[in-house]
C-alpha cells in the first residue's frame, strides 16, 4: 500500500540517492536538508512497501506555491505515486489557504508535460534557456487551487 506523507530528517539520504539516479543536476544532502529545515518548505515522501519511492519539495509563501522537484523511482512509474502526491499536496494547500500553485518543466519532457496537464496545470509562458545540462527551455505551468 502507497503511504505519503512528510519525510523525516533520516529521509534526507534517500532523496539525496534519488536526486543522483534520476536528475541530470541533483541537489546534494546539504541542500535537500536546508530546504528541509526551512519554515516555508514542505517535502513530501511516497513509501511503497518500507520503501521510498518518490517525493515532492514545495516552497511556498501566502497563497502561491511552487513545485521545484517531484520525482518517482523509473521501476514505480505510471503507478499512481505522483498523483498520489499531488492529491496530498492539494491538501495541505487547502489547509495553508494556497490558492495556487506553480512549477517549470523542461519542455522536452512530453510525459510530465503530460502528467501536469492532466491535474489541471496549465502553460503560463516559456523561460529561454533555464535549464543546462543539455541546455533546454523550461515550459511555466501553474494550477489553480480548488479545482
Amino acid at each position: 500500500m502507497l503511504e505519503i506523507h512528510e519525510i523525516a530528517e533520516k529521509d534526507i539520504l534517500d532523496i539525496e540517492r534519488m536526486e543522483r539516479e534520476i536528475f541530470p543536476d541533483p541537489w546534494s544532502q546539504k541542500g535537500i536538508s536546508d530546504t528541509w529545515k526551512q519554515n516555508h518548505a514542505l517535502i513530501l515522501g511516497a513509501w511503497l512497501e518500507g520503501r521510498m519511492i518518490g517525493y515532492v519539495v514545495f516552497y511556498y509563501v501566502l497563497d502561491e506555491g511552487e513545485i521545484v522537484r517531484i520525482a518517482v523511482d523509473a521501476a514505480c512509474r505510471r503507478q499512481g505515486a505522483a498523483g498520489q502526491m499531488l492529491k496530498e499536496l492539494w491538501r495541505f494547500c487547502s489547509e495553508k489557504e494556497i490558492t495556487r500553485m506553480m512549477l517549470d518543466v523542461r519542455k522536452s519532457n512530453k510525459p510530465a508535460i503530460y502528467f501536469y496537464q492532466s491535474h489541471g496545470f496549465v502553460e503560463d509562458g516559456i523561460r529561454k534557456n533555464y535549464y543546462e545540462n543539455p541546455s533546454e527551455d523550461a515550459i511555466l505551468m501553474s494550477c489553480e487551487s480548488g479545482r
